[in-house]
């Protein structure tokens, strides 16, 4: 997400340098700037209009200090405006009540509610705790009951059946009647979407509504849909006492216009973003680390979160004292380390974490993509047990055996094998006193300008 935005801003932000006062005349054109990429990112008109307004007056006029140029002071500002404009910090759920605690998730019809459900049952479940019940009242798609089972299934959460012959109050009492009695902490009620907002649906969900009472009335929108997202939540939260919204397929924008919008109109916090399929794919949403993505300074903390909670540390613990006692660095330990990558969302989720990434060329992202690490995974799983152990072997007939089996071509065993062969190398570095700042300085070459004095990319 974001990837329009970040782009055009970055190049704007750059241009503001080497002025010793932020002036009305000197930062017109950057102020002009930034108000095209926030419309070009299909953010909402009003929400551009008091962005630049605010920034204008804080900027004109300040002096720059002797730590930090015009254009640290200007980037300062925007990045304390953008966090403002998102919420500023993250809200969390309020689940302080007597159990079960009620969430009800509305939203139109394909905006992802269903699978949501599914990924927040997921969330409560193992980061923080919780016992879990899903519910669907979605009694016009039956379907809808059959996808909620199969994810309560999946996440491993209690599922309470209803059928579309049901009314969906009485579903939802019985599920938090059933819920009290089993002590359950935390009931999820999914319910009907429209193609579009109407009164019939809106009144059916204003009863549901005042029946059971939820403590959090989740509103969940598609990202895609722009500032619409926005308004669309407007009129929700005009029938429903919103408390949050889940904003969804954040992975397939890349203009983010919803996330600057929704707050804004809504007044209320976007407290989890959906980031991809996978049921693990939902993140608590922090308008300070998105802020910093926005500008291209990464989000270092949700990688280390990511990381604490999806890499196997035990694994990583088994490869790092193998290579710390000198006992190499197999293609098994390299499929284990694709492995754990692909856990995390792959290798792009992570760099689009990192700072300075958006300098990368598209090439060199290309070679990143989910696809690449797919390939190298088949093209290990193809190989025999001996020739993971010593890739030295692969010669001729074997890499035409490797290829028919992986699907890819030689030259594709060939460029797996040379990457391996410089992972190897690096690992090497590692062995011995001062191991770790040896490695860093043999990577700084393959780093982008601007981080850790890297001279570019040179894959």
């Amino acid at each position: 997400m974001f990837e329009n935005l970040q782009e055009r801003l970055g190049k704007t932000l750059k241009n503001i340098s080497g002025r010793g006062r932020l002036t009305e005349d000197n930062i017109k054109d950057t102020l002009r700037e930034v108000r095209m990429a926030f419309l070009e990112a299909d953010v909402a008109l009003p929400v551009v209009r008091e962005f630049v307004k605010q920034v204008k007056e804080r900027a004109v006029g300040v002096e720059v200090t002797k730590s930090l140029s015009p254009g640290q002071v200007f980037i300062k500002i925007v990045r304390e405006e953008l966090e403002k404009a998102m919420g500023e910090a993250n809200e969390e759920l309020s689940l302080n009540a007597q159990p079960p605690a009620v969430v009800m998730m509305a939203g139109l019809q394909g905006a992802g509610k269903t699978t949501s459900v599914g990924k927040l049952a997921k969330f409560l479940k193992e980061r923080k705790k919780k016992s879990v019940l899903v519910v669907s009242a979605d009694v016009y798609r039956p379907a809808a009951i059959k996808q909620l089972e199969t994810l309560a299934t999946e996440v491993n959460v209690d599922f309470f059946p209803s059928d579309i012959s049901q009314k969906p109050v009485d579903i939802a009492t019985a599920a938090i009647s059933h819920a009290k009695k089993k002590f359950i902490d935390v009931v999820l009620v999914d319910t009907a979407g429209r193609l579009h907002v109407d009164n019939e649906m809106m009144g059916e969900i204003k009863d549901l509504h005042k029946a059971i009472n939820p403590i959090e009335t989740l509103f969940v929108v598609d990202a895609m849909t722009g500032q619409d997202a926005a308004n669309t939540a407007k009129a929700f939260d005009e029938a429903l006492p919103l408390t949050g919204v889940i904003l969804t397929k954040t992975d397939g924008d890349a203009r983010g216009g919803a996330a600057l919008s929704i707050r804004h109109i809504t007044g209320k916090p976007i407290k989890f973003m959906g980031v991809g399929e996978r049921t693990d794919a939902l993140e608590p949403f922090h308008p300070d680390r998105i802020a910093s993505r926005i500008l291209g300074m990464g989000d270092v903390l949700s990688l280390i979160e990511e990381v604490e909670m999806k890499v196997d540390k035990e694994k990583a613990a088994k490869v790092a004292e193998k290579v710390f006692k000198g006992n190499g660095f197999t293609l098994d330990d390299f499929a284990e380390q694709l492995k754990q990558m692909k856990n995390m969302g792959g290798m792009m989720s992570m760099l689009d974490k990192l700072p300075g990434m958006q300098n990368l060329p598209d090439a060199v992202k290309g070679q990143m993509g989910d696809k690449t690490f797919i390939q190298m995974e088949a093209i290990i799983s193809s190989m025999t047990k001996q020739e993971r152990a010593r890739p030295e072997i692969i010669k001729g007939s074997r890499k035409k055996r490797i290829a028919a089996g992986s699907g890819t071509q030689v030259q594709e065993i060939n460029k797996l094998l040379k990457q391996f062969t410089q992972m190897q190398k690096m690992m090497k570095k590692m062995k011995g006193k001062g191991g770790m700042q040896k490695m860093m300085r043999g990577m700084k070459g393959m780093l982008p300008p601007g981080m850790m004095g890297g001279g570019g990319p040179k894959f």
